[in-house]
């Protein structure tokens, strides 16, 4: 969860209104420069996140160097329409992104998803395709997960009208008041139908979240080619992205992209 002030935008930066299939408008930011690049490369925030986010558009400004980068709030998030359900539906936010950026004319796009946004980026990889390839940053491996105090917080947070009060009041996020009707397949269930896009998995060892068991099931679980990094002392998500890891991100990301043929 981000408790961050929001930034407003600056040179470079053009929003876009996005619909997604289902008829939800997406708020979207594209970075980009005067020369017409290829590649683009997408951040999708964590639970409460927002394209808005210091963090995230630091790590924006680093990936910049492989190739313009699109951020975005998912539904019921800050700018957006409809209702978070935390994990579910948001694939359809993402896909409405992809496309957006189709039509703008790339031929190759990276998504890098933090958290909540970890868990979107492979089910979505997995289900739509069209993406060169894919990182996980902080993600679950499972759903309802409790095993530490933040979740269990979260799951109280989401699950109950006071605690979604006060995440629509303070935290400008609105969530579903219903479970999920059919339960979506579980990262771990799923991340074996990414490849032939290749997998990072990014977990920090001091993660108050989710344990580092998370990443080696997803990793596990995924086709090759993948890779995992457990990274010593980092804690949870967006934030916890230090510059060195955030370049190191870039690499492995212009790395894969140097051998992948183009779209």
């Amino acid at each position: 969860m981000s408790d961050v002030p929001e930034q407003p935008l600056r040179s470079g930066e053009h929003r876009y209104w996005l619909t997604t299939s289902d008829g939800i408008g997406i708020d979207a930011v594209l970075l980009r420069g005067a020369e017409a690049r290829t590649t683009a490369v997408v951040l999708a925030n964590g639970f409460t996140g927002t394209h808005r986010n210091p963090y995230t558009r630091t790590i924006a400004e680093t990936m910049y160097a492989v190739g313009d980068v699109m951020t975005f709030d998912f539904r019921g998030h800050h700018g957006s329409e409809g209702r978070s359900t935390v994990g579910n539906a948001e694939i359809h936010d993402l896909e409405a992104v992809l496309t957006r950026l189709r039509e703008l004319g790339y031929e190759r796009v990276v998504t890098v998803g933090f958290s909540m946004g970890a868990a979107v980026v492979i089910r979505h990889a997995a289900i739509f395709g069209g993406v060169d390839a894919v990182v996980a940053v902080s993600g679950p491996s499972r759903w309802f997960y409790r095993g530490t105090r933040p979740m269990r917080l979260l799951h109280v947070g989401v699950g109950g009208r006071v605690g979604r009060f006060f995440l629509r009041t303070f935290r400008k996020v609105r969530v579903i008041d219903r479970r999920w009707s059919t339960r979506p397949a579980e990262p771990r269930e799923i991340a074996g139908e990414i490849s032939p896009a290749p997998l990072l998995v990014v977990h920090g060892d001091s993660d108050a979240y989710f344990p580092t068991s998370h990443a080696t099931a997803i990793h596990s679980a995924a086709r090759a080619p993948k890779d995992l990094w457990i990274v010593p002392g980092m804690g949870h998500a967006e934030r916890a992205v230090e510059p060195a890891l955030a370049e190191r991100m870039r690499d492995w990301i212009a790395g894969w992209l140097r051998h992948a043929p183009e779209s």
